[in-house]
């Protein structure tokens, strides 16, 4: 078996029918397996997936076990030379995975794969990122990262004078699509299961160059990601916090509790950057979703300026708030 692909399924009924129809029809030359594992989905998705797609093996988790833990399922079950973490909202084009498993056997220094990632209009998604740092934070809260064209040193958030357009090393890139080697995958044990949405994928990828395996980027695969049926826009405020959970269970992990307080600084100074802006805005401009944006930003000021990100990390204390759901 060439490729296990494995798709996180949580009430995707209405996207993952074009994601399962690109896949077997885009692929002709390799042996390849699809295992959805479905996080407690009550659209009828699991019914709909064997329905239409029998060759499919849907496994049914009857809770919402999160990201990690989700696809964890799937890796565990998996049987290919390969594996491929996918969301259920992608789109793979023609031949691309038949063009990836060879572009992966030409490099076995390689032990993690990147592709070129479109948006729906066709324009470039910045899938591939350097890792994140505390320096690399506060140049993106003051949003200085033009000047990485001046130097490397202000690289941010993004790599400069860079779209997917070249093969290159990458840090890390987005678990919407992220292939790996199965035995490496599986010795690293999946993805770190503290990191339930968001960082995952940054941890992945971190724990794949320690393992002394590189990441490599190609831009001769190509998928679109459509990102319209994503959790954090079915609900902005829950999943912005959790960005701000695993930001600072990543910082922890690899800074310490000293990386994980100046995070905490230039988080808040990167929230109240955007805040004051906006704010400035809807003096000009009233729209819902300009309301919801400011909604969304006046509730991680306040749970950032309430949490002890240490605390969070080593013995889960948070604060609540009541606008949460």
């Amino acid at each position: 078996m060439n490729l296990s692909i494995v798709i996180l399924c949580w009430n995707d009924r209405k996207v993952i029918s074009d994601c399962l129809r690109s896949i077997y029809s885009g692929i002709h030359s390799i042996e390849f397996e699809v295992i959805v594992s479905d996080n407690g989905s009550t659209d009828g998705s699991p019914e709909f997936i064997r329905q239409m797609f029998p060759k499919v093996r849907v496994i049914e988790n009857g809770a919402n076990l999160r990201f990690s833990k989700g696809n964890n399922v799937g890796i565990e079950v998996s049987t290919g030379d390969y594996i491929l973490i996918l969301n259920p909202d992608t789109i793979i084009h023609e031949g691309s995975f038949d063009r990836w498993i060879e572009f992966a056997g030409r490099h076995p220094e390689a032990g993690g794969f990147g592709c070129r990632v479109l948006n729906p209009d066709g324009s470039y998604q910045s899938s591939a990122r350097p890792f994140p740092t505390v320096w690399r934070g506060w140049l993106g809260a003051f949003c200085l990262g033009n000047l990485s064209y001046v130097s490397d040193v202000f690289i941010s958030e993004e790599y400069s004078q860079w779209k997917g357009d070249t093969e290159r090393l990458i840090d890390w890139h987005s678990g919407c699509c992220l292939m790996v080697r199965a035995d490496l995958l599986k010795k690293l044990g999946g993805f770190d299961e503290q990191f339930q949405y968001y960082y995952e994928d940054v941890d992945l990828c971190h724990r794949i160059w320690d393992a002394g395996c590189s990441i490599l980027f190609t831009p001769d695969v190509t998928i679109t990601h459509l990102g319209g049926q994503s959790t954090s826009q079915r609900f902005p405020i829950p999943f912005e916090l959790d960005k701000h959970r695993n930001r600072y269970r990543y910082f922890y992990k690899y800074f310490g509790r000293r990386g994980v307080r100046h995070c905490r600084r230039y988080s808040l100074a990167r929230i109240r950057i955007r805040q004051i802006g906006y704010r400035l805005v809807s003096c000009v401009e009233r729209s819902d979703q300009l309301r919801k944006r400011l909604d969304l930003y006046s509730a991680a000021v306040e749970w950032n300026m309430r949490v002890d990100p240490v605390q969070l990390v080593e013995n889960g204390k948070e604060p609540g708030l009541s606008n949460v759901a």
